[in-house]
């Protein structure tokens, strides 16, 4: 019989990645289109700064992408790197003389990566993919932590599952069709062991990433339950006062193993 954690294969890959551009030449645009064919991201095309701005207070984003030959705009929209330092925000440049004030713009902002035009086209996708924020937060949270009591095969490909999201919300029923189980199994075989219930499991790891994105400085409280698809900002802070018994404001200060240490103590 075959194991849930490969059974997951392509039901159970991470969700396309949100990617903010900022394009004006077609050179730029052609360069994109080819590393990111549909499906493989879901590009959201902006104009000005303040539509950037207004993007990533909405949704969860993976990684922002501006046209180095954009003007006044890229300026403009490479101010906000600075108060997200959880997004990657990268710049598209044909490495001229007459892109010098722009590099060096970025380099003060805190843009992590150039993808340099005609040298970085066969390799712009990994690039990006590398830096988003699903891939690191996934890489940093691969292996369950060995407190939460998760030693089954199932207990830790939903461990996978659910960190694959980043915190986006997720069903018992999804994650039981990705694992090719029913969702009563699901439910009635996680929370086996030392094991948390898979509920308290998918909301300790929406906390995790609600304490990354805090520890931005462009985000409140408010802006950070809004992109995680919280109700509302009340509704994340109980959720944090239920799990690890703190405020949500705390989660500016906390990092992910002290989340997890509390929400043990708690009765995780």
């Amino acid at each position: 019989m075959t194991s849930p954690a490969a059974r997951s294969g392509a039901d159970g890959a991470a969700p396309p990645l949100t990617i903010l551009t900022m394009l004006k030449r077609e050179r730029a645009k052609t360069m994109l289109r080819s590393a990111f064919p549909r499906r493989r991201a879901h590009m959201i095309s902006l104009k000005t700064a303040s539509d950037m701005h207004r993007e990533l207070c909405r949704q969860l984003v993976d990684a922002v992408i501006i046209d180095g030959g954009a003007g006044d705009e890229a300026y403009q929209a490479l101010s906000d790197a600075q108060s997200y330092q959880s997004i990657p925000f990268f710049v598209v440049t044909a490495m001229l003389s007459v892109d010098a004030p722009m590099i060096a713009r970025g380099v003060e902002r805190g843009v992590c990566e150039y993808l340099v035009e005609g040298v970085d086209d066969s390799v712009a996708r990994a690039i990006v993919v590398r830096r988003s924020f699903t891939t690191r937060f996934e890489q940093a949270l691969a292996v369950a932590p060995e407190v939460l009591g998760l030693e089954t095969t199932l207990q830790q490909a939903v461990w996978a599952a659910v960190v694959r999201r980043a915190g986006r919300p997720v069903r018992t029923e999804q994650l039981a069709r990705e694992l090719s189980v029913s969702r009563e199994h699901l439910s009635r075989s996680f929370a086996t062991g030392r094991a948390p219930t898979l509920k308290r499991i998918i909301d300790l790891v929406r906390l995790l990433s609600a304490a990354e994105l805090s520890k931005n400085a462009g985000y409140d409280v408010k802006d950070v339950a809004s992109i995680l698809a919280f109700s509302s900002s009340s509704h994340l802070s109980s959720t944090t006062q239920r799990l690890v018994g703190a405020r949500a404001s705390s989660l500016t200060r906390l990092r992910a193993v002290d989340l997890i240490d509390r929400f043990v103590r708690e009765g995780g």
